[in-house]
C-alpha cells in the first residue's frame, strides 16, 4: 500500500514494531498468471507446471490436473521490491496505541507516547487491527483457516518430484473417528535440491482446529506413505479468520489487507488481491488529495475504492459458500471440489482470485450446481435456508 502511494510522490511515514528490512518469516503462494498480468513474475522464487489435487479418500484416488502454473514468492525479493520504492519514506519503530482526528489531519499515539500526524492513517496491522473499528456482528462465529507445515528434507519425496499439490484430501491414514471429524488436506511442493514443503491444512472451521491436531495428522499422513522427516529447516504456523466482519466503511482510519477483511472468505487467498487493489486505492487517495479532500472525505475515497458495491455483493456470496463448505463431511467436500475444478478454468480461477463479476460468479455457481452430486446439491440448498441472509445482502450490496 505504501509503495502504491509512493508512486504518486506523496510524503509517507511508516510505523512498525520491527525494522522494515527485518526478514519476513512466512511463505506466500500465488497462481502465476495473476502475477504475469501485473508484470511481477520476477518476484517468484519457484514455479510449478505440474499442479494437482486429490479429491477422495483412497490412496489410489486419481489426480485432478489443474493445468495452471503455481508459484511461490521469493520472500526476500518480494520484500525488497517494495522497499526499493520507499527510499524517501520515514520509518518509526513502535506500535500504535490510539488515534485522534482533527479537521484536516489525524494523530497516532504510539505505546511509547510518540505522536505522529498525517492527513490519512492506513492501518495494515492485520486481522487483529490496531486502529480499524468493526461493527458488532450477530453473524455466525468467526471461522479460521489453520495450517501446520514443515520445510525440510525427507527419507523419500513426500510429493512427486517437481510437483505442487494444492489440495490432497486422501485420508486412508485416518481412523474412522478422525475421518468423521472436520476434513483436512495436504498442501505440498517440491522446492528443489531434495527440499520439500508439506503443510496439513484445515480450510475453515469455527472454532479453529488445534495446531496439535494438524501436526498429528501430518505425521500420520507421512508415516502411512513411509516418509520420515530427516531435516527440519522451518516450521510454519498459519492462522487467519475467513469470515471476519467487514470494517466500518465510514471511519476516518482506512484499512488494507487483513485489517480491511480482504481475505477471500471461501478460499483464504489474499496476496493477489492486495497486489491488484493497492494501485487502485493509491490512485483514489492521490486524486482525492489533489482535489483538496481532507478528513472523512479522504478516507471515504479509499474505502469506496476498496469496497465497491460489486465487491460487497461478491463478498457475501463467498461467505455463503464458506458456511456451506464447513457443513460438508469429507466425502461431500471432495465431491464439491471435484465438481468445482471441472468448471472452465476461467471460471474457477476467477472464483479463486475474486475477479469475476457478480453475474459471472452466480452463473459459475449455477453451472456447478447442475453438474455436481446430489449430496452436494442438498448441502447447497440447505445452506439457502440457513444462511439465506448472506444471499440477501449480496443482492443489496450492503456491508
Amino acid at each position: 500500500m505504501a509503495s502504491a502511494l509512493a508512486h504518486h510522490g506523496l510524503s509517507l511515514q511508516g510505523l512498525a514494531p520491527t525494522a522494515p528490512d527485518a526478514p519476513w518469516p512466512n511463505t506466500y503462494g500465488v497462481w502465476c498468471d495473476e502475477l504475469a498480468d501485473l508484470g511481477l513474475s520476477h518476484l517468484l522464487g519457484h514455479r510449478w507446471q505440474n499442479t494437482v489435487s486429490y479429491f477422495g479418500q483412497a490412496a489410489s484416488t486419481q489426480a485432478t490436473h489443474h493445468r495452471r502454473d503455481y508459484g511461490l514468492f521469493d520472500k526476500h525479493t518480494l520484500q525488497q521490491h517494495f522497499l526499493d520504492q520507499l527510499q524517501t519514506m520515514t520509518w518509526h519503530r513502535g506500535k500504535a496505541a490510539a488515534v485522534t482526528h482533527g479537521d484536516d489531519h489525524s494523530c497516532v499515539t504510539t505505546e511509547a507516547g510518540e505522536e505522529l500526524q498525517a492527513k490519512l492513517i492506513i492501518d495494515t496491522t492485520g486481522h487483529n487491527a490496531a486502529l480499524v473499528q468493526r461493527p458488532a456482528s450477530a453473524h455466525a462465529p468467526v471461522a479460521y483457516q489453520v495450517a501446520y507445515g514443515i520445510v525440510g528434507k525427507f527419507s523419500k519425496p513426500p510429493v512427486a518430484p517437481g510437483q505442487f499439490s494444492l489440495m490432497d484430501y486422501r485420508a486412508e491414514h485416518l481412523s474412522a473417528e478422525q475421518l468423521g471429524g472436520p476434513p483436512t488436506f495436504l498442501y505440498a511442493m517440491d522446492l528443489g535440491e531434495d527440499v520439500f514443503f508439506v503443510e496439513e491444512t484445515s480450510l475453515a472451521l469455527a472454532p479453529a482446529m488445534a495446531y496439535d491436531t494438524l501436526k498429528e495428522r501430518l505425521q500420520q499422513r507421512l508415516e502411512a506413505d513411509g516418509v520420515a522427516v530427516s531435516e527440519v529447516h522451518h516450521t510454519e504456523h498459519c492462522l487467519f479468520p475467513m469470515n471476519q466482519p467487514l470494517p466500518d466503511l465510514n471511519q476516518r482510519v482506512l484499512g488494507f489487507g487483513g485489517a480491511a477483511s480482504m481475505v477471500h472468505p471461501a478460499t483464504g487467498y489474499m496476496v493477489g488481491a492486495m497486489l491488484r487493489r493497492a494501485p487502485e486505492v493509491g490512485d483514489a487517495i492521490a486524486t482525492a488529495l489533489a482535489h483538496g479532500a481532507v478528513g472523512e472525505e479522504l478516507a471515504k475515497a479509499g474505502w469506496q475504492t476498496l469496497w465497491t458495491t460489486e465487491r460487497l455483493r461478491k463478498h457475501h456470496i463467498y461467505q455463503f459458500g464458506l458456511e456451506t463448505l464447513m457443513r460438508f463431511n469429507h466425502r461431500e467436500l471432495c465431491q464439491f471440489f471435484d465438481s468445482f475444478f471441472k468448471l472452465p478454468q476461467t471460471k474457477w480461477s476467477g472464483f479463486l482470485a475474486d475477479t469475476l463479476t457478480p453475474f459471472e460468479l452466480v452463473m459459475a455457481m449455477v453451472t456447478m450446481f447442475s453438474q455436481t452430486t446430489n449430496p452436494v446439491r442438498g448441502g447447497l440448498m440447505g445452506g439457502v435456508g440457513t444462511d439465506g441472509q448472506l444471499l440477501l445482502k449480496s443482492l443489496i450490496g450492503s456491508p
